[in-house]
């Protein structure tokens, strides 16, 4: 299915073309009208090509409206403003279109898919619970990938855990010292980032609790037998509680390559490094200066011979190029980590090939509580994720006890969830991923508003049509038809549905998921008007009937292929 923009840009095109004499294809940009009042969309080719054609946008404007070429899509065009033009579409064109919505997949052949983008996401430290410090990553990128997958591209998933560093010579300590053995068999993760943050507490008061820890490091790193059968059970322990939370999210991966996997590669990173003169020793470490000082010095390799995050992270460069054959990667990180990724991928483009594809550094802000708190692992200070999703899905099950008790209670926990975590996700997505959010329960859970239930519910809502024309026989008869003479509401969301694809591509050039939530809250408000004000099972003309019965159908597809893109699932009641 040829997206509606493409259509209207030949459209454009062609006539601009014929009547101006010249291409100025690349000239003509299709958007969405801002009010309705405006018409279906707008061009602002007159303005933008002004200067090019040597004549005022008004006039540029009455040119091409009053030389137009009579097509079957376009009913009126009228300009407004300095030199916008308004378009209006025709309703027979509408009704070819929406049929088209549901049967037929959409053609982004015209971006270039033909790639495999790595999206590299979540990354939580081993052995320690994973909390709300790791929800936007983790779904933020899940979402990115589903974008990108619905666009066509081959995607890659990998969460570069951190599996190595410091804090296995801390744990290996606590682990001797102050374990206790039945907490551990109960809930090893718990356990484990109980003595860490004991560990934090005790050496404050007995430094040399670090000095212990950097030689239990150095015996790891050494491959000693008893720390490295440690550091193994440790990263099995946290796996399998991590996929317990990424199961109940439904985010899954192509790879768990953490930072010890790179190991070994980070040598030869080093021998580029020195060998293309762009590191250089300084006061005994290896250090990469940048140019009239850009950024700031990147420290690849520490006096004591040790790597850090920058080598690890040009090892994982060249990995993915030389082994997975990527074409592009793309990093989801909080926005603190900034410098860091304009470091690595600087030098990537010092080092050349293999490092210099191109990548994407997607950041996004700190979410917060409603009291302000921020999350520390080293001082207990933590909302777990799974604490999260089971405080979400009891407050809907409150509210499906409440509104719909005849449920059975099987189903009720199914939905509730779903709903849940849906609610959690949306609020997250729905908002400016750069934007620092504070999460209270009152905004995620409301069944009104910009929210995961309210759009929930306008699914459940078109649902229950489906299970009325079910309980009382009712058959569609005109499968072929919307509305042949559609008007005020209806026209509007049909309208509406046909820019589904475009909020998608937006969203994808920009990685900003909130586009598609955006679309989504608008969507729904306006299919609920349609609901409010427009008798659809009780109509009496069979002929339009069928036609709402149809619109809501297609109106159901969108809602549910959007909230799939977000990671969240549809529930047909609640």
């Amino acid at each position: 299915m040829e997206l509606l923009t493409i259509k209207l840009k030949k459209l454009f095109s062609k006539n601009i073309n014929n009547i101006f004499g010249a291409d100025y294809a690349q000239k003509v940009d299709i958007q969405n009208s801002t009010k309705k009042e405006f018409g279906d969309f707008q061009t602002n080719f007159a303005m933008v090509s002004s200067k090019l054609i040597g004549k005022n946008p008004r006039e540029i404007a009455n040119t091409l409206v009053d030389n137009f070429a009579e097509n079957d899509i376009i009913e009126k065009l009228e300009i407004a403003g300095p030199g916008f033009i308004n378009i209006y579409l025709k309703n027979n064109f509408l009704n070819e279109e929406i049929k088209k919505v549901e049967n037929e997949k959409y053609d982004f052949s015209f971006l270039n898919t033909d790639k495999t983008v790595i999206i590299d996401y979540s990354s939580p430290n081993i052995a320690k619970r994973m909390h709300i410090g790791h929800l936007r990553s983790t779904i933020i990128g899940d979402s990115i990938k589903r974008i990108l997958q619905f666009l066509g591209f081959h995607t890659l998933a990998d969460n570069h855990i951190g599996d190595w560093g410091t804090q296995f010579g801390k744990l290996i300590v606590a682990y001797k010292n102050w374990l206790n053995k039945k907490a551990y068999a109960e809930d090893p993760i718990g356990e484990l980032e109980r003595i860490y943050v004991l560990f934090s507490e005790e050496s404050k008061k007995n430094p040399a609790l670090e000095d212990e820890a950097r030689e239990e490091l150095k015996k790891l790193q050494l491959g000693n037998e008893h720390n490295q059968k440690l550091w193994k059970e440790f990263i099995d322990i946290s796996l399998k509680e991590y996929n317990k939370i990424y199961s109940r999210l439904g985010v899954n991966f192509d790879y768990y390559y953490g930072e010890s996997f790179y190991n070994n590669l980070m040598p030869s990173v080093l021998e580029e490094l020195k060998k293309k003169g762009i590191a250089r020793e300084d006061q005994g470490a290896l250090v990469v200066f940048f140019e009239n000082d850009k950024l700031p010095p990147a420290i690849v390799q520490k006096k004591d011979g040790s790597f850090l995050y920058t080598t690890s992270d040009l090892a994982t460069m060249k990995f993915r190029r030389d082994e997975l054959n990527v074409d592009e990667a793309v990093y989801l990180t909080d926005d603190r980590q900034q410098n860091h990724f304009k470091q690595i991928f600087e030098i990537g483009e010092l080092l050349g090939e293999p490092y210099n594809y191109k990548k994407t550094h997607v950041v996004f802000g700190i979410m917060r509580f409603g009291d302000g708190m921020i999350f520390s692992s080293r001082s207990g200070n933590i909302i777990r994720l799974v604490d999260l999703l089971d405080e979400a899905k009891t407050q809907v099950k409150k509210v499906i006890d409440e509104k719909n008790p005849d449920i059975p209670e099987d189903e009720k926990e199914e939905i509730a969830e779903i709903v849940g975590s849906g609610a959690i996700k949306y609020f997250d997505l729905s908002q400016n991923r750069t934007s620092d959010i504070t999460f209270t329960w009152d905004k995620v859970l409301s069944f009104e508003g910009n929210t995961g239930p309210y759009l929930q519910y306008t699914y459940v809502r078109i649902m229950s049509i489906f299970r009325k024309l079910k309980k009382e026989n009712i058959n569609v008869e005109n499968k072929d038809i919307i509305l042949e003479n559609m008007n005020g509401i209806e026209r509007e969301l049909a309208v509406e549905l046909l820019r589904f694809p475009q909020a998608v591509i937006k969203s994808y050039e920009s990685y900003r998921p909130n586009i598609i939530a955006d679309y989504l809250f608008d969507t729904a408000k306006l299919f609920n008007n349609f609901y409010n004000s427009n008798s659809i099972l009780k109509e009496e003309d069979k002929k339009v009937m069928d036609a709402r019965i149809l619109l809501a159908e297609k109106t159901a597809f969108i809602l549910k292929q959007g909230l799939g893109l977000l990671g969240i699932n549809t529930v047909d009641r609640m």
